[in-house]
């Protein structure tokens, strides 16, 4: 292995050790606890090591909100194994609410206003293409036309956004909020088939 392979290597290395001890102050204490100084100290290494990778935290929490968005990308490609196409979607709806309870530290993060907004939907493209061809496949599968076809994925994408935020509270909880954002992708589905499909005629009662 030649010397510049070995240094770019342990580069590599550096980068996602950091990360993984930014993701988990992260996840455990919150982003209160996440600063440059204790990500070095829980890495062992010199602050100015740090900075040759991200140059301030907030390069350092647009990672994790990347990062996030990955895990969210994952999610979404499981579901699409489900070979039924209504269940498919209600199942993003279900891994999407349990993400958010399962991650909600990083969940805040990837939707808070302190991180750009443009970076952020920069860094959640992946996922939100994943989205946009789940919700082809079933327009198709349903002969249903999205006169607004990116309107159509905001809605969900917000939906899915609005009750993975009532989770949090006390009296819905995660596994409540996961049925309800079943249930409401199954009502905003059938209100889309029930208007016009590609072939021009409503879609019968």
């Amino acid at each position: 292995m030649s010397t510049s392979t070995r240094r770019a290597r342990e580069r590599a290395n550096t980068r996602e050790w950091i990360i993984e001890a930014a993701l988990h102050v992260l996840e455990t204490e919150g982003i209160a606890a996440l600063t440059i100084r204790r990500i070095a100290t829980d890495v062992q290494y010199s602050a100015p090591v740090v900075y040759q990778h991200f140059a301030n935290k907030d390069a350092l929490v647009l990672e994790l909100v990347a990062h996030g968005h990955r895990l969210m990308l994952n999610e979404f490609r499981r579901a699409a194994q489900e070979p039924d196409t209504n269940r498919r979607m209600t199942r993003i709806a279900s891994q999407y609410v349990r993400f958010a309870g399962e991650h909600p530290h990083l969940f805040q993060v990837m939707n808070d206003p302190m991180v750009d907004a443009d970076e952020r939907r920069r860094v959640a493209e992946p996922a939100i293409d994943a989205l946009k061809e789940l919700l082809t496949t079933w327009s198709t599968a349903h002969d249903v036309v999205l006169a607004d076809f990116d309107q159509a994925c905001e809605i969900l994408w917000g939906t899915l956004y609005g009750i993975a935020s009532l989770s949090y509270l006390g009296n819905v909880g995660n596994d409540r909020a996961r049925h309800l954002a079943e249930q409401a992708l199954r009502t905003i589905l059938l209100g889309w088939q029930t208007e016009t499909p590609a072939n021009g005629r409503p879609a019968s009662s």
